[in-house]
C-alpha cells in the first residue's frame, strides 16, 4: 500500500502550479476542468513518483489563518544534501517567500528548513 497523492485547495491554481514546478521540479499534467461543478485541478508528479493535486473552486472561502494545530501540518521535500537545503532556502528567500523556520538540525536529527508556499502552506525542505 502507498499514498497515491495529497490534494491542496488553492485560490490561484496557476501561481501554485508554477511554484511547485519551479522550486520542486514538479511535472504537471494538463488542467482538468469540470465546468458544471466549476472545478479545476492539476496533478504534479515529483521525483520518486509522489504526486500533489492542486484544486480550485471559485466559491470556496479562503481561511484567514491557515496554520492550525490539527490536520495538515506540512509537506516535506527531500533535496538530497545539506548544501541543497541551504541553497534552495536562500533562493526562496531572495525570491520573496516567507522562511517559516531557518535551516537547522532538528531534535530528531533531520537537517531542514521550512518555508511557506504562495498560499501559506508549510513546506519542509530536508536532506
Amino acid at each position: 500500500m502507498r499514498i497515491e497523492h495529497i490534494a491542496l485547495w488553492t485560490n490561484d491554481i496557476e501561481q501554485m502550479k508554477f511554484f511547485y514546478m519551479k522550486y520542486f521540479k514538479g511535472i504537471s499534467n494538463d488542467k482538468y476542468t469540470n465546468k458544471v461543478k466549476q472545478f479545476e485541478s492539476y496533478f504534479l508528479v515529483f521525483e520518486g513518483g509522489a504526486r500533489i493535486e492542486l484544486m480550485r473552486k471559485p466559491d470556496l472561502i479562503k481561511q484567514e489563518n491557515k496554520l492550525s494545530l490539527f490536520g495538515y501540518a506540512h509537506i516535506a521535500f527531500s533535496v538530497g544534501s545539506k548544501e541543497r537545503v541551504l541553497e534552495l532556502t536562500e533562493t526562496l528567500r531572495i525570491d520573496g517567500y516567507t522562511i517559516y523556520s531557518e535551516p537547522r538540525v532538528t531534535g530528531d536529527g533531520y537537517f531542514e528548513s521550512s518555508i511557506l508556499d504562495p498560499e501559506g502552506n508549510v513546506i519542509e525542505i530536508t536532506i
